[in-house]
């Protein structure tokens, strides 16, 4: 994220033109919001666009006073009714009292739909999210156009609450436990809700064809105002319900975010309050609590988070695009389970043949019928027709026959990860391919120099790190290696970009970005426990950071002996900062588990108490840790990587450092990936003797 002064507001316009209802029902003001640019700059809510919709509706409302004015509809430009409020200009608020204003703006603003004095109606065309949602849920009525894809309140997620009507309003509209989920469930998620979906919710009232939207809407409008159409809405919950479910979600938060982050909390006080609060009194609490969170510093972080990932669809360091090679048959060495995932990804989103080559047709069998599988899933659901199911299945073929990569443009390797096999791999495929097939690999940690070493043409290799689940990570570490072409990087780029991924390019250095931190973490953990910790504190070290699961789940999810592999294998290349672990080795060694089932679906995995016999026998011995004490280890630890990446050139910018832990790791948008979480809690000067991003870029400034 740039440094630089922010731009300047893209103040959307509030432009109110009169429309006859049809039947001489009178006349119905239309208010379309608009910034008066494409669909490539979504429609956002600033301070001046707030002033310019409160003038507009203002005078609207002083002609409904005077009889002209029978209803009030707002809608937006094509494609979006309003991404909601322009986090450029909330981020640089700068004092508490602004950040009050920017509340109350908003908050007057919409006041105006629900005191019109004739009845109001939101036309949902397009994109309606966090204040593009609420401008709508102020209104008395909502249609939507049946292909909206995008309704949410993702503020709690942005270190935010919904802060113009929303926490008052949603409740009181589909119920509490409902209300809970578009407030807490859905931003943890980065999950919105579709036009359906919202409608059977209660969030929208009618769905109509998007053919002819603007038509149906007035329509539907003039039934409404004539009494032809009467929409129905829900009693209030009983305070016995209200509760209830307030409490089991203040356990739940307890239980996934341990207080890391005041947004969901601050969120979840304002719905609880908002059964027995009057609107008046619900929406001043809206803007006090708005006022502090946008003057904290995991609303900072959450901001600068939110441009990386937003900003990454133009990857640094990328080459000219027109450099890339076309690629229209993709070939997959290894049938395994990752490989699977992958063929089924290139399939489906670059629309090419795939072939997956393994040693013997069992082993090719497995992977088809891994694809075939995640095809029914996605049939079975309603998310894939039969239709595209049945061309996505006929475009994947398996094979053993090495000759079937000649009319391959790319290919990619994804076998074990053992060194010596990967570059045999890499030799037997360049007696087959042609001269200019792109070979990737998508290993997580090895050399790709190594790899490329001894071919005829080293140019030709790229890494392409994708993550596991393949289908839902976004991110690609794009690897060069010493000798890879700019051709064969541009098309890797390209390649990720078809593909719907953030691509991240990386120098070869071992681990790349997200493994050498995640599994340093996990080292530092499991090495504190060797030392006498007890492995019930240090699995319960880190939940002031509020990562999506704990150490040793997240060992579970990797597998104990890929994490084993990788931790040994970055010791080996990085030095004794990669801790070496008996007691890991040894449960690895005895196929344990270390984790024990969730308690509720959603709730993280504790660790199992029973391994700690395993890390007695092994261990080291010595003086054990409390919680803080193994935090700041893995801090201290995490700090120092940090410090060696930039000096190693992994990355351009620690910005892509940050950009891979949000997007390849899961780590929230509140701790801004690592290095602002680092800057903030005074590691990075205590550590390196220096911040890494400069004071204000990611925090509230000093």
């Amino acid at each position: 994220m740039s440094t630089d002064t922010p731009r300047a507001e893209r103040v959307s316009h509030a432009i109110a033109r009169d429309v006859p209802l049809p039947g001489g029902a009178g006349t119905l003001a239309l208010v379309t919001i608009d910034n008066g640019l494409d669909h490539t700059k979504p429609t956002t809510l600033g301070p001046l666009g707030i002033a310019e919709l409160t003038a507009t509706l203002t005078a609207v409302r002083a002609r409904v006073a005077a009889g002209e004015i029978v209803a009030v509809a707002v809608t937006g430009k094509p494609y979006y009714l309003a991404a909601g409020a322009d986090l450029t200009q909330i981020g640089t608020v700068p004092g508490r009292d602004g950040a009050l204003l920017l509340g109350q703006g908003g908050h007057a603003a919409y006041e105006l739909l629900h005191s019109m004095g004739a009845p109001t109606f939101a036309f949902v065309n397009g994109v309606a999210l966090g204040g593009g949602l609420e401008l709508a849920l102020n209104c008395d009525y909502r249609t939507v156009a049946s292909d909206v894809r995008a309704l949410a309140l993702p503020e709690t997620g942005l270190g935010l609450v919904p802060g113009w009507g929303g926490a008052y309003i949603v409740p009181r509209l589909v119920g509490i436990e409902k209300a809970l989920d578009v407030i807490l469930t859905r931003p943890a998620a980065n999950k919105p809700f579709a036009a359906v979906e919202a409608t059977q919710l209660g969030l929208m009232d009618v769905v109509l064809d998007p053919a002819d939207f603007l038509e149906e809407s007035i329509r539907w409008a003039a039934r409404v105002v004539s009494g032809e159409v009467v929409v129905e809405r829900r009693e209030l919950d009983s305070a016995e319900v209200w509760d209830g479910v307030v409490a089991a979600a203040r356990q739940r938060l307890d239980a996934v975010i341990n207080r890391s982050r005041p947004a969901p909390y601050r969120a979840l006080d304002l719905v609880a309050a908002a059964r027995t609060a009057s609107r008046e009194e619900a929406f001043a609490a809206e803007d006090e609590a708005l006022a502090d969170l946008i003057m904290s510093d995991e609303m900072r972080a959450s901001v600068y988070a939110f441009g990386l990932v937003s900003g990454g669809k133009k990857p640094v360091g990328a080459p000219d695009r027109s450099l890339a090679q076309p690629v229209t048959r993709v070939g997959i060495v290894g049938a395994g389970l990752m490989a699977a995932q992958i063929a089924m990804l290139f399939a489906q989103r670059l629309g090419v043949p795939v072939v997956m080559r393994d040693l013997d047709q069992e082993r090719v069998d497995k992977g088809l019928a891994a694809v075939k599988s995640s095809v029914d899933r996605l049939t079975s659901t309603g998310r894939m027709s039969e239709s595209a199911a049945s061309r996505l299945l006929g475009s994947i073929q398996g094979t053993t026959d090495l000759a079937e990569f000649a009319s391959c443009d790319l290919v990619i390797e994804a076998v074990t990860e053992i060194l010596d096999l990967k570059r045999k791999v890499f030799a037997e495929l360049e007696t087959v391919i042609s001269p200019t097939t792109i070979l990737a690999t998508n290993t997580s940690a090895l050399s790709v120099s190594a790899m490329a070493a001894d071919l005829q043409h080293p140019e030709r290799v790229v890494g392409l790190h994708f993550f596991n689940p393949v289908a839902a990570m976004p991110l690609v570490e794009v690897v060069q290696a010493e000798r890879t072409s700019q051709e064969a990087l541009a098309t890797g780029f390209a390649v990720a970009a078809k593909l719907r991924k953030t691509a991240v390019l990386v120098a070869d250095r071992p681990g790349f970005v997200v493994n050498r931190l995640l599994v340093l973490l996990l080292g530092v953990i499991v090495d504190t426990v060797e030392k006498g910790t007890p492995v019930e504190v240090a699995d319960r070290a880190l939940r002031p950071l509020g990562l999506p699961m704990p150490p040793f789940e997240l060992f579970d999810l990797v597998g104990p002996a890929v994490g084993l592999h990788v931790l040994t294998s970055l010791r080996e290349e990085l030095g004794d900062r990669f801790p070496r672990s008996p007691g890991l080795e040894k449960l690895v060694a005895d196929g344990t588990t270390v984790v024990l089932p969730a308690k509720a679906r959603g709730l993280p995995k504790p660790v199992d108490p029973a391994i700690q016999a395993v890390f007695d026998a092994t261990g080291s011995g010595g003086a054990p840790l409390d919680e803080a004490g193994v935090l700041d280890s893995v801090l201290t630890a995490l700090t120092v990587e940090v410090g060696h990446m930039l000096e190693e050139g992994v990355v351009a910018t620690p910005q892509q450092i940050d950009l891979c832990m949000i997007l390849g790791a899961g780590w929230g948008f509140h701790l801004g990936g690592l290095t602002p979480y680092l800057d903030r809690t005074g590691y990075s000067e205590r550590v390196l003797g220096r911040r890494i991003l400069p004071d204000g870029v990611a925090n509230v400034p000093a």
